[in-house]
């Protein structure tokens, strides 16, 4: 068992049955999962009969053990968060005391809030289906026109909302929602461990507007908060919330045999990657080759792709292969995506559902919200970033069959070749954490403005809300700009017309948007984050918008606009950049000896200087200078120095010593969202033979957001689990020299040169040395 792991693993409940060492050919893992069978209660006394009744006409015919033990604590007005595996009845744990209290209190009310409007919208249809008199439950979203939500917020008592319609539309006008605010005794949160990173910092920070408000009105709501099974529950809700949270998480609920197999693409000799790298065979290929012969066998099958472009590529390949064999079959393979509209969605989901359809090639789209009940086989084509995602995914197979297949198709990435050689990383319990900071200033800044002008903000406020000194020391920045005004009751938002809320946006990295605006045309295709734009929308940049090819004639990054053309030439650009880390303050300091290992404040300096022209076999065709400006990001960083004596003794030469860090540094990005939920493109990193401040070879992996995310932090927390991670997967790479699979990045500014994996995993050894030796 891993560091950190429980045994009672969601999908892997029950034990896997042998866990098979690595096979020749691309199945390197089959594990089969047995069934588990379902614990069911009695109802809770509590719960009046119309309730009971309404359940059971839905087919619900009894509370499984964790769905009445975390209504009993909600009832009882405990705040809860349940963390159980997909398909586990979560919505029940807030349905109950929801409507229990309805029936008590005809006045009280609760809110509803999801990450997305399509997850929203299924629970609601899911609650009035149940037919309740009294209940009134309505949608307030950015698609709900203004006459029903002037409904809503006069008549409903149960909001099914978002974060997004919370900050810009509810608390501003709070005083128009004050019928509903003084009676609300339930907020609920669901498929919370989305709320992680920047936007979960935005998000802990909206909820405690949203609770002092509702404290000003005399409403204490009790908090009901859902989530995929995550590391350390309580702790990650009660850093979303601010509050005690009671987490559930032994799954009462019956699961399906499943036989997970996990799959490693070969690698193909005929072509050839980046500095000569070699190429697997793509992992959306692989999954659509799947997909086709699970439809000729007859098996109503996901496949889980990464972009919505994938998804349709999937499915006609799918539909290609399938045509050799049995034409009548194209028609039963289709892609899903967003983007849709709305009622193509519920015509495919409803394919599905009938059987109509037996291969659907989906983004994410379906993995939450959309019950979808009943298939025998998930191809999942690339880990999809954390281990709740991918028993989301994995979950959608197997609920009324008694055996189901989940395959895992490896990408290019050394956290797919991890996963894929260490099945208990996968199948133990999860090892993630939900990271956020609603300390960071830069997010903490804009919030506290936006809670002065909804209710000038006290000391109180201050000390018992949003954290304290931080916070108190963000204010009198504030009071300095003149952005908000001190007086002895408090800080108040000076006008009295404007309102905040709607230039802070709550899903953004703080630093802006890029619009892509089609010259021809005027007409916008999309936004890109500022910190990303010079590497993704410099001038001659070839840029991809929903399979439509363009090329980018200019970027004003002080007005926030592209231009571009629509083009398909015959290559694709690669940005080359320069960056630089400057430790600011150091925050922990470890002297393990040969190793130093710190946490702190660092200041990034990136610049793009060029690009490259590269033919679609990877070939460098032109370098392009560029004349782009140097961007500055304050963030917070983990780095490790190693005492250059102790390199060479373990056989690192001075030459060797740049490639051997920087596919440390590249190999360590890759592995940390297996331990902080993230992706690797919320993180970044330098490797350097001679860091100016240390004076010695250091590595940095640092945050990719302003003030940090939290990420990094977690890296710090878990060094030793993640660089011997970082180093297996190295290890079991089968390449020779370095491929996509362990070392090298994507997003490499300096073209994935110079790297050495022999040396990587000798800089390692060095420093998983330091860390597990004793210290006096």
């Amino acid at each position: 068992m891993l560091p950190g792991e429980q045994a009672n693993a969601p999908a892997a409940a029950g034990g896997p049955e042998g866990l098979p060492g690595a096979a020749e050919g691309p199945l390197r893992h089959a594990i089969r999962l047995p069934p588990r069978p379902g614990h069911p209660v009695a109802w809770p006394d509590w719960v009046p009969g119309t309730v009971v009744d309404a359940l059971c006409r839905a087919g619900v015919r009894a509370p499984w053990s964790h769905q009445a033990s975390g209504a009993e604590l909600a009832h009882g007005g405990r705040d809860v968060v349940v963390a159980t595996g997909t398909a586990s009845g979560k919505s029940l744990v807030y349905q109950l005391p929801v409507l229990s209290r309805f029936a008590e209190d005809p006045r009280a009310t609760a809110l509803y809030l999801s990450p997305t409007k399509a997850l929203a919208a299924d629970q609601l249809r899911s609650l009035a289906a149940l037919g309740l008199e009294g209940v009134r439950p309505a949608a307030f979203d950015g698609d709900t026109p203004i006459d029903e939500r002037d409904w809503a917020r006069r008549h409903a008592r149960w909001i099914f909302s978002n974060p997004d319609m919370l900050h810009r539309s509810l608390l501003p006008r709070h005083g128009r929602w004050a019928a509903f605010l003084r009676r609300l005794s339930f907020v609920v949160l669901d498929e919370c461990h989305t709320y992680r990173g920047v936007f979960g910092s935005h998000v802990a920070l909206l909820l405690r507007r949203l609770l002092r408000i509702a404290e000003r009105y005399g409403a204490r709501p009790t908090l009901v908060l859902a989530s995929a099974t995550v590391a350390e529950p309580a702790a990650f809700a009660g850093r979303l919330t601010g509050r005690d949270v009671v987490a559930i998480t032994e799954d009462g609920s019956p699961s399906a045999g499943r036989t997970v197999a996990l799959w490693e693409p070969p690698l193909l000799p005929e072509l050839v990657g980046e500095n000569g790298a070699p190429v697997r065979r793509p992992a959306g290929a692989e999954s659509a080759r799947m997909l086709a012969d699970l439809v000729i066998e007859g098996a109503r099958t996901l496949a889980f792709v990464r972009s919505r472009r994938g998804a349709e590529v999937t499915a006609l390949g799918a539909q290609r292969a399938v045509a050799e064999v049995d034409p009548g079959l194209v028609a039963r393979i289709a892609a899903y995506r967003g983007g849709y509209l709305p009622e193509e969605r519920r015509a495919l989901e409803s394919a599905l559902a009938r059987g109509e359809l037996l291969g659907v090639a989906t983004t994410n789209a379906l993995e939450l919200g959309v019950d979808i009940a009943g298939l025998d086989a998930v191809v999942v084509a690339g880990f999809p970033g954390t281990r709740a995602s991918f028993w989301q995914q994995a979950g959608r197979a197997g609920r009324a069959r008694d055996e189901a297949l989940v395959v895992l198709v490896a990408r290019d990435d050394p956290l797919d070749t991890y996963l894929v050689h260490h099945p208990r990383a996968l199948l133990g319990a999860p090892v993630e954490s939900c990271v956020l900071d609603p300390a960071n200033p830069y997010v903490l800044a804009p919030h506290l403005v936006c809670a002065a002008a909804e209710l000038p903000l006290t000391e109180r406020d201050v000390e018992t809300v949003f954290g304290g000194e931080p916070a108190g020391a963000v204010l009198d920045e504030l009071v300095d700009d003149g952005v908000l005004r001190r007086r002895p009751a408090g800080w108040f938002w000076p006008s009295t017309r404007e309102q905040p809320a709607a230039s802070v946006d709550i899903r953004g990295s703080g630093l802006g948007q890029v619009a892509l605006v089609e010259a021809e045309t005027g007409r916008m295709l999309g936004t890109v984050d500022a910190a990303s734009a010079p590497a993704t929308a410099h001038p001659g940049a070839v840029y991809l918008h929903r399979g439509e090819s363009y090329v980018v004639d200019s970027l004003d990054l002080e007005v926030g606009v592209a231009l571009v053309r629509a083009d398909a030439p015959d290559w694709r650009t690669d940005a080359r950049s320069t960056s630089d880390v400057e430790i600011v303050a150091v925050r922990s300091h470890q002297d393990l000896g040969a190793v130093q290992v710190c946490f702190g404040d660092t200041r990034v300096t990136s610049q793009v200087v060029a690009y490259q022209r590269r033919a679609p076999d990877g070939a460098v065709l032109e370098t392009v200078p560029l004349d782009m400006p140097a961007q500055t990001l304050d963030t917070r960083a983990v780095w490790y120095t190693v005492d250059e004596q102790a390199l060479a003794e373990a056989g690192i030469r001075t030459a060797r010593i740049p490639g051997a860090l920087h596919a440390a540094e590249h190999a360590a990005i890759g592995l940390l969202p297996l331990f902080a939920i993230c992706d690797r493109w919320d993180i970044g990193g330098l490797s350097t033979a001679l860091h100016p401040q240390t004076g010695m070879p250091t590595v940095f992996v640092h945050d990719g957001h302003p003030g940090g995310a939290g990420l990094a932090e977690r890296g710090h927390g878990v060094l030793g689990d993640w660089l011997a991670a970082t180093r297996s997967a190295i290890r079991d790479c089968e390449c020779r020299a370095g491929c996509p699979s362990c070392v090298q990045s994507p997003k490499c500014g300096n073209g994935n040169a110079p790297l050495d994996k022999a040396g990587a995993i000798r800089v390692l050894d060095v420093v998983l040395a330091a860390l597990r030796a004793p210290q006096t």
